[in-house]
């Protein structure tokens, strides 16, 4: 006797993603292994905290792009459309907007030096891309694996959109993944670089600055930069023109809309585009370990450099520098910062090098556009 509800049942469950993830072999099993790794991350932005902002909407993004049969990544699916924004630059290019419009760079003006622990925390970025050139990568994706170190998202996301976009799934949670675990990667290798006795230097109280030279200084910036390296303007002028926004005192609705709700509402589409590019037969790779593990390394070369560089400084200084604060010479703001602060105070408790740590870890943001604007002139 025939059931015809059992026939429709049997039908769909025959045409469901369950039939499709179990009914073809390794590549099932593939996007199965990507699913589970969602879960993960998902745990780790949620339980664990670590940048949910953009973990979590990217970790999404990687389920919905593993879940088979959607549509959601081809043609006009909806994850597709997302990602033109990314493509075209556009969502890396208004986090920098954001980001320009709640950081306040008094610290870097009043201390023109921190350009330098800027400059010398991209060490990372150059050391990864000549370890990607040994490891057999090209030119450009060595140039995306090496912007890891600069420690910024948004200026990785825009780097690989543009040199390597097959790469922009696992470079992209690299490097947000790293920026998270900040606070234990950089403790070892500033015991390690930073003796205790160098560590105890308290730094004297940073000079006031004028409204004039906050003013001044990001259209300075942008000029400069831009006509140097013209392919730093998405990142360069976005950052500038929001922090311009900020100090200009006539601006006041535009600067809170930049660093509040248009920050968030561009958040959301680009993590998921993100995670649409974290599919099976791209992520589950020797060539993808590769990346997380270069990745790990940039980041400690960066620590590195700016370590060794704040210990110039502070012999060139005769003291006056903490060389401590050199590791904020990455681009994650302001948890670079934070981090030189609680390791000062664990070396001596009348310490605080928060301010002093920022003018570095602010000019880590232009180093690392600069970076980036440069590797994109070089190989793009």
């Amino acid at each position: 006797m025939n059931f015809p509800l059992f026939d429709i049942l049997g039908q769909m469950l025959s045409e469901s993603g369950f039939a499709a993830l179990f009914t073809t072999g390794a590549d099932g099993f593939k996007s199965l292994a990507m699913i589970l790794i969602a879960f993960v991350l998902l745990y780790m932005g949620i339980g664990k905290k670590f940048e949910p902002l953009l973990l979590v909407p990217i970790a999404f993004g990687m389920l919905l792009a593993n879940l088979p049969l959607t549509g959601l990544t081809e043609g006009t699916g909806l994850l597709r459309i997302f990602y033109y924004g990314v493509e075209y630059a556009v969502y890396p290019s208004i986090i920098f907007l954001g980001i320009g419009a709640m950081t306040d760079f008094g610290p870097l003006i009043a201390r023109p030096s921190s350009l330098v622990l800027g400059a010398a925390a991209q060490l990372g970025v150059f050391a990864a891309f000549l370890g990607a050139l040994a490891l057999g990568f090209g030119a450009n994706i060595a140039a995306s694996i090496g912007i890891i170190g600069g420690a910024d998202g948004p200026t990785a996301i825009l780097v690989t959109s543009r040199l390597a976009p097959e790469y922009l799934g696992p470079i992209s949670i690299a490097a947000y993944s790293y920026m998270a675990l900040i606070p234990l990667i950089q403790p070892p290798i500033m015991k390690l670089v930073v003796p205790d006795n160098l560590a105890s230097i308290k730094m004297t109280q940073l000079r006031e600055v004028s409204k004039t030279e906050k003013i001044v200084f990001p259209i300075a910036v942008a000029t400069v930069v831009i006509l140097l390296i013209p392919d730093t303007a998405p990142l360069i002028g976005m950052l500038m023109l929001g922090n311009l926004l900020k100090e200009s005192g006539v601006t006041d609705r535009l600067s809170d809309t930049a660093s509040n709700a248009l920050m968030n509402i561009i958040t959301l589409p680009l993590g998921l585009a993100v995670g649409t590019k974290a599919v099976a037969e791209k992520f589950l790779t020797f060539e993808t370990i590769s990346i997380i593990v270069l990745g790990l390394c940039a980041f400690a070369f960066s620590t590195f450099g700016g370590l060794v560089f704040g210990r110039i400084m502070c012999a060139v200084t005769k003291g006056k520098v903490n060389p401590l604060i050199g590791s904020a010479g990455v681009s994650a703001v302001p948890m670079a910062a934070r981090v030189a602060q609680v390791e000062g105070q664990k070396r001596n408790p009348s310490n605080f090098l928060l301010m002093h740590a920022m003018g570095p870890n602010v000019a880590g943001v232009i180093g690392s556009a600069v970076a980036a604007g440069f590797l994109l002139q070089m190989f793009g």
